[in-house]
């Protein structure tokens, strides 16, 4: 098997705006905030009412990251497009995805504790565990009064890889 190089992503070049505005996807996510990501990175959104973890998309097996728990019936599978083939990877959840257009101005800042779970975590590079929140948060934010989880994509993808590996 090839080995993956990790690369950093480049987040900026999903920020191109079309006068001030951001185009962005909220996506339902149990036990958590609803997701917000770039609308660009959507490549497909397919229903799929089955818990699965591996996704065939295009001839491609792409590992699926959950929103909902297992006991939940899930209703789409999200298909999310990587720094390169091989991080593309899936989200499975339920509930219906909105569109947005936010002015930059209009999205603020959340301060979230880096305690979660009533563990401290001192490295938030190397720490990944799928069911804490705050190891793939990358940013909480807030637009008109709603909470939402800038999820940090990369370091997903990469745990997903690894575990594929």
């Amino acid at each position: 098997m090839k080995q993956i190089l990790k690369h950093s992503f480049e987040a900026v070049s999903l920020l191109t705006t079309n006068n001030g505005m951001l185009d962005v996807t909220i996506v339902p996510a149990v036990n958590q905030p609803d997701w917000i990501i770039p609308s660009s990175l959507i490549l497909s959104v397919d229903e799929c009412q089955q818990y699965i973890s591996r996704y065939d998309w295009q001839q491609q097996g792409l590992a699926v990251f959950h929103l909902l728990p297992q006991d939940q019936v899930p209703e789409k599978i999200i298909v999310l497009e990587g720094n390169t083939i091989d991080h593309r990877f899936a989200l499975q959840t339920a509930g219906g995805l909105r569109q947005l257009q936010a002015r930059i101005s209009e999205v603020k800042d959340v301060v979230t504790s880096e305690h979660s779970n009533g563990i401290n975590i001192e490295n938030t590079e190397a720490y990944f565990d799928k069911n804490d929140v705050s190891s793939y948060r990358y940013q909480t934010v807030m637009i008109d009064g709603e909470t939402y989880l800038v999820p940090d994509l990369d370091k997903i993808a990469h745990y997903l890889i690894d575990l594929d590996g």
